[in-house]
């Protein structure tokens, strides 16, 4: 066998080798990397959770509060008193586009019953940001989060890389239920009913 032979089949061993590791990372755990590769986000793919709090047993969800992408400054704390669901997601991350008409359509559809949907727009551009809401007609408003800063407050409870994830906030601010990974229209609903069923 001839020396370029040998080395021929060496690079075509070490090409197969590194494609197994590649896509076993994909596929071996919850945060992956969106494509483009050059995004360097990160977001949950083919991973799903969802937890139930008990009403004697929720944690409080953080004070947050900031400016939403549109320049508004909004507070958590303004809701008290009403049923909010809060999204974390970024206009880069598939899986958020994915579950996008969900929420935009849960939200106009539970707003009567005094449910309040709020996003966490995390390591966003804010034309991107906005360019995402448009096409997918989230009318509800979204926390500009560009560092992190606000998902980090929410750590205890959400994983702050897992984007996207939903938590359910009950109507004295404390978290109800949670789910990391896309939210479907009818998981997010069988979660959200029970909350707002509650007495305050």
């Amino acid at each position: 066998m001839s020396r370029l032979s040998r080395r021929a089949r060496s690079l075509v061993a070490v090409g197969a080798a590194a494609l197994v590791v590649a896509v076993a990372g994909c596929d071996g755990g919850a945060i992956a990397q969106d494509t483009p590769i050059s995004s360097g986000q990160s977001f949950v793919s083919s991973s799903y959770e969802t937890t139930v709090f008990k009403a004697g047993s929720r944690p409080l969800a953080p004070a947050v509060s900031g400016t939403t992408i549109t320049g508004k400054p909004l507070s958590l704390a303004s809701y008290r008193g009403e049923v909010v669901v809060v999204n974390f997601w970024g206009s880069w991350c598939s899986t958020c586009r994915a579950e996008a008409p969900a929420l935009g359509t849960l939200a106009g559809r539970l707003y009567d019953r005094g449910v309040r949907f709020v996003g966490i727009d995390i390591r966003d551009e804010p034309d991107s940001a906005l360019a995402y809401m448009q096409t997918f007609q989230i009318t509800y408003p979204s926390l500009n989060d560009p560092d992190d800063d606000l998902a980090l407050l929410f750590r205890a409870t959400v994983p702050p890389a897992a984007i996207p994830s939903t938590i359910i906030i009950d109507r004295r601010g404390r978290i109800a239920a949670r789910i990391v990974g896309e939210a479907s229209y009818q998981g997010l609903l069988d979660l959200i009913t029970p909350v707002v069923a509650e007495r305050a």
